[in-house]
């Protein structure tokens, strides 16, 4: 999960100021010095940690902070409040042009996920009722445009290539052919290179001044760490990109990537790719960024999640059970599918506040099955009062499913914490975000 290790320093730093009543200056200091440190290892720009800690720092140790009930508290807000500020503050979408179509251009170094991501674009707009077709500009990389011909099938977009011509010209002749069929988008899925190079920019500036995008995005990948944010400042430079789409943020990532790029380019993220499935992309919201961050969750992600993968009342449905913490063991057993659409029940938990402290949260497919097959061989009372499963009963659960008695504890430990977890966020409004479960 993105920002793991970094969530987790970042949690053990502020349980120790919300475990003080009061707190003096000098033990903020000292707290800002770990988070300096905590940002430096987990890959942010050294000039992004040290404008952030300044900022934090000075606000922080002002009287009414340190002289107030919950200082702890009062500093982790603003450490969320600038946070926020250094991802962009709100997420800026595409801008859509009122003639079609809409003309993007993609751009990005090779590995970094820019086709796939095109067709992960063009699936998204398409279940918003627009049509999309994806145009092949790539004639030097093996076998790119029939790997794109592939994603624009599984995405059900139309698709456009014209062999190894000039790509400048095959850019024109998209643009036209968008507009005969009365596309709404048209994606151009530009030449990538291992490394920057001039070729490579010069052919960028040429399709640009060609066909006068509405929008140049930059895919980078959030797994290089600070050589994203060297590629999107060289990018930027030369093209003046409109917004940066990160990718592998479902990834063993240390996040320094998505926390400086914004900060260094001045270009808004505005698309995060969170898997390798063509429905695995989110808008990126700093706000529910920098939530997940400090270990506040993401309950609007995760409501959002549901409406689209749910079937027709069922969002709704779960929404008011985690809301009212009324989430039995059998309604997870009924929504088993539909959960694993979200991403399975490791990315649902990490979406709740304090979610990351959780044990076990990387569940694969056959923990999944191994869960599905616990939760069934249970009665159905056991399934709504999972506190009246003893001794024998995990026995027979167990050897029902297939699994020993320690994996029936585990599930059963693990649900009671999410329990926990969703009573702790019962009720909140926009301020219950800072009663966090340290």
């Amino acid at each position: 999960m993105a920002f793991e290790g970094l969530s987790e320093k970042l949690q053990h730093i502020f349980s120790k100021l919300t475990n003080r009543g009061k707190l003096t200056e000098a033990e903020v200091k000292a707290a800002m010095r770990e988070i300096k440190l905590a940002l430096l290892e987990a890959d942010v720009n050294f000039k992004v940690v040290k404008s952030f800690i300044s900022d934090v720092t000075e606000k922080a140790v002002g009287e009414s902070v340190l002289a107030s009930l919950t200082p702890g508290q009062q500093v982790i807000k603003i450490v969320h409040g600038e946070l926020v500020k250094i991802l962009g503050e709100r997420n800026r979408g595409v801008n859509f042009s009122p003639d079609p179509p809409t003309v993007i251009m993609m751009c990005g170094l090779q590995g970094s996920g820019k086709t796939t991501m095109c067709g992960k674009l063009a699936k998204m707009w398409g279940k918003t009722g627009k049509t999309a077709m994806l145009a092949a500009l790539d004639i030097y990389r093996p076998a790119a445009v029939e790997q794109l011909g592939i994603v624009a099938k599984n995405a059900g977009a139309a698709f456009f290539e014209r062999g190894a011509q000039d790509p400048v010209e095959t850019a024109k002749q998209a643009v036209a052919e968008a507009r005969r069929k009365l596309a709404d988008v048209l994606i151009l899925d530009t030449a990538g290179r291992l490394h920057i190079d001039a070729g490579m920019m010069e052919e960028l500036k040429r399709i640009d001044a060609a066909v006068k995008p509405h929008e140049k995005l930059l895919v980078v990948d959030a797994m290089t760490g600070q050589d994203a944010v060297n590629a999107a400042s060289a990018f930027n430079e030369s093209l003046d990109i409109d917004g940066v789409i990160l990718t592998k943020l479902d990834g063993d990532t240390r996040g320094g990537a998505a926390i400086s790029v914004k900060a260094v380019t001045g270009k808004p993220i505005k698309f995060a790719g969170v898997g390798e499935k063509l429905d695995d992309i989110e808008p990126f919201h700093p706000e529910r960024m920098a939530g997940r961050i400090l270990g506040m969750g993401d309950v609007l992600t995760l409501i959002e999640k549901a409406e689209q993968s749910f079937e027709a009342g069922k969002a709704a449905e779960l929404e008011k059970k985690l809301r009212k913490a009324e989430f039995t063991l059998e309604d997870f057993l009924e929504q088993m599918g539909q959960i694993k659409k979200m991403g399975g029940l490791g990315d649902m938990l990490s979406m709740l506040p304090g979610g990351s402290k959780l044990s076990g949260l990387k569940v694969d497919d056959t923990q999944m099955a191994r869960t599905e097959a616990i939760i069934k061989s249970m009665t159905p009372e056991e399934r709504r009062k999972p506190s009246i499963i003893g001794g024998s009963r995990k026995k027979r659960i167990a050897k029902g499913s297939g699994t020993q008695v320690q994996d029936v504890n585990r599930l059963l430990s693990q649900f009671e914490q999410m329990t926990k977890m969703m009573k702790s966020m019962s009720g909140r409004g926009k301020g219950g975000m800072m009663r966090l479960p340290f």
